[in-house]
């Protein structure tokens, strides 16, 4: 009975044995996965959000009885360039003099870099090229960029000032003699010449023609490459989406949207269909889903928020349909929605 026992303990040592001898490779190769999986996870970065730069909170904002800001929330982080747009007697140009310590709120909070935007340390660190800029036209363009040069403790170099400008070939012009597109280059070389961390800029493009306009582009890019913050307002809503990390679109003194580009233009998910056809333009108008009409020169640009079926009823309707565009939405289209619908709301001032 004993030799029995042995014998069974024996055999039953050689299988625990193999069995092991056969678990632990898979035991091995199931923590060589592990580790992987874990070294995966490690290696995703975690996006970190960037901090706050210059801020409104609950901002009201009155002139006499006219209410310009009512109640606005606004946030601008930093390394990010922020369109902030919207019709004329939007409120544009009173959130930038407020963050700029320009106005004072009639109730709310303003903060750039955490503080007071009159602080002075905080003024050495912004820059600002206001869309109603006024200087001296009798000094030349170097005298400009040396006399701003000496307001700041670390300046940017005045060649660097008048390389990222385009001012080379002008810097002994006198102000006074450019042209309108040559002066807002300089109000730009300005505004940058304090080497700011944050830059305002209001209407930065306006007479530029569009060789210059695509160079101030670029030069934008390049600042925020550098990890400086832009905040841009701008009528060119081709200017908003080429630049901006975000937009903020501000209504009768409210922010009535926010997003990406791309987002803002979801919120108008329509098509343009542009095409020459016979089809008269009351023929056009009663096709179902058809939204708006508008003649272009010899062709019609018909608006839709879903194209494929309208573009088979055209094409049933006129064999001859020629010159057949579909595009989507822009951010022009998605502003005009925006605040057209606020205004039909009675967003209030």
């Amino acid at each position: 009975m004993a030799l029995v026992c042995q014998s069974h303990l024996r055999d039953h040592a050689f299988t625990m044995q193999h069995t092991a001898s056969r678990k632990m490779p898979l035991d091995a190769a199931e923590e060589l996965k592990m580790n992987a999986a874990l070294e995966q996870v490690h290696a995703v970065q975690i996006p970190t959000i960037s901090p706050v730069v210059a801020s409104l909170e609950r901002v009201d904002k009155n002139y006499g009885p006219v209410r310009a800001l009512n109640g606005v929330d606004f946030r601008v982080r930093a390394g990010e360039v922020v369109a902030l747009l919207g019709p004329n007697g939007a409120g544009k140009t009173t959130a930038v003099k407020l963050l700029l310590g320009l106005l004072q709120p009639n109730s709310g909070k303003v903060r750039v870099f955490g503080g007071d935007p009159t602080n002075p340390e905080n003024r050495m660190r912004t820059g600002a090229m206001l869309q109603v800029g006024r200087v001296p036209e009798t000094l030349r363009v170097r005298e400009h960029i040396d006399l701003f040069s000496t307001y700041y403790e670390k300046p940017m170099a005045p060649a660097e000032v008048l390389s990222v400008a385009g001012l080379e070939n002008l810097k002994n012009r006198k102000f006074g003699d450019l042209s309108g597109g040559q002066k807002q280059r300089v109000l730009f070389a300005l505004a940058i010449c304090g080497d700011p961390d944050l830059l305002f800029l209001d209407e930065p493009t306006v007479g530029l023609d569009v060789e210059a306009r695509r160079m101030l582009w670029d030069q934008i890019r390049q600042l925020v490459r550098r990890g400086k913050t832009v905040l841009l307002t701008t009528h060119y809503l081709q200017e908003a989406d080429a630049l901006a990390d975000r937009v903020a679109v501000i209504n009768k003194g409210e922010i009535i949207a926010e997003g990406t580009p791309s987002e803002i233009k979801a919120q108008t998910a329509g098509k343009k269909i542009r095409c020459i056809t016979n089809i008269s333009l009351g023929e056009l108008r009663g096709i179902a889903g058809v939204t708006e009409i508008k003649e272009d020169r010899e062709a019609v640009e018909i608006h839709t928020a879903e194209a494929e079926p309208v573009l088979r009823e055209l094409l049933a309707r006129d064999s001859s349909l020629s010159g057949l565009e579909v595009t989507s939405a822009g951010l022009e289209e998605a502003f005009l929605a925006l605040t057209q619908e606020a205004g039909k709301n009675g967003s209030s001032n």
